[in-house]
């Protein structure tokens, strides 16, 4: 228990990544439930859609869980702000936008903060403006990322220098040894979301899960670097290569955003459709090996955290 846990109520500091318009109640839940906090993305949902996936989480488990708000990707931003008051979440998400309009109206109603930002600049600006914890996500990370492209190793000491709220590292972790390298870096939690991805609760095509388990330390690539919108997803994916070679003959922002669009990500993830659809992946997909519950994850990152601390302790005793 540390005081990121205290602020968010949950016993293992793990977060589920957000997953935009594949998230559900189903693995939302199970993550709550096995002790960590469970995440429902809103993506570009409409508010009713989202309302009835926080319901149908709510049926599931009566601990506690957040929403992920990407401020300038949807277009119900006003109105989700609204539902996280109205449900009485413990914490909201929010991420690619300005979080500070915004924060002061959950802190009066009580509701945890957590920002998610790629750079230092951000970190500072996001607790400067109130942010109760603050995700700081490499470029290892599935999906989204900051152009910057910093990696997790090197941003989470620079961001536990420079902000005094606990941090989340995201990308890059997929174990208990991820978790304990972390916490030796100053974070106080990961989030996770490629991993969550290969559980038997993650409603996803059986497709998509397979491919992860595939993977490997090379199994993934960025695609959208030449229009400066970073994304990184399943290497072993046609149509995600397709992408990738009309950015070297020339792709527009436009046409780049249209063949991303969540459309293509539901196409892919959901029905399993890689001649239309891709796969967001983390590199960490290479660590990857079998589909276990949500549960039997938390509990063996867990376990093999106390095992790797036990082992540094073994061997920071045979140096005295």
């Amino acid at each position: 228990m540390n005081e990121l846990c205290s602020l968010l109520g949950i016993e293992v500091p793990i977060l589920q990544g957000g997953m935009g318009n594949i998230s559900n109640a189903r693995l939302a839940a199970a993550v709550s439930e096995a002790g960590a906090l469970g995440t429902i993305g809103a993506g570009t949902m409409s508010a009713k859609e989202v309302e009835r996936i926080l319901l149908e989480t709510k049926e599931r488990t009566s601990k506690p869980f957040a929403l992920n708000i990407a401020l300038t990707v949807t277009p119900a931003a006003k109105e989700l702000i609204q539902l996280v008051t109205k449900h009485e979440l413990k914490a909201v998400s929010l991420s690619a936008g300005n979080p500070a309009p915004f924060i002061p109206y959950f802190k009066e109603h009580g509701i945890k903060v957590i920002t998610v930002a790629g750079s230092v600049k951000h970190a500072v600006k996001a607790a400067k403006s109130g942010s109760d914890i603050i995700v700081g996500e490499g470029y290892e990370a599935a999906g989204l990322n900051s152009p910057l492209e910093t990696t997790t190793l090197t941003l989470i000491p620079q961001l536990a220098d420079a902000v005094n709220v606990p941090i989340a590292a995201a990308g890059g972790i997929a174990d208990g040894r991820g978790l304990i390298a972390m916490l030796a870096l100053g974070a106080q939690g990961v989030q996770m979301g490629t991993r969550f991805i290969a559980t038997q609760e993650a409603p996803f095509s059986d497709l998509y899960k397979q491919r992860i388990l595939e993977a490997d330390d090379t199994g993934t690539m960025v695609i959208g670097r030449s229009v400066g919108r970073i994304r990184r997803v399943l290497k072993n994916n046609s149509y995600a290569e397709e992408i990738l070679k009309k950015e070297r003959v020339g792709l527009t922002l436009e046409e780049y955003s249209n063949q991303t669009n969540e459309t293509h990500h539901i196409k892919g993830a959901i029905d399993g459709n890689e001649k239309e659809g891709y796969w967001n992946s983390g590199q960490i997909a290479g660590l990857i090996t079998h589909i276990p519950t949500a549960k039997e994850l938390i509990d063996s990152i867990s376990e093999e955290m106390k095992q790797t601390f036990n082992r540094l302790e073994r061997y920071q005793q045979k140096q005295v």
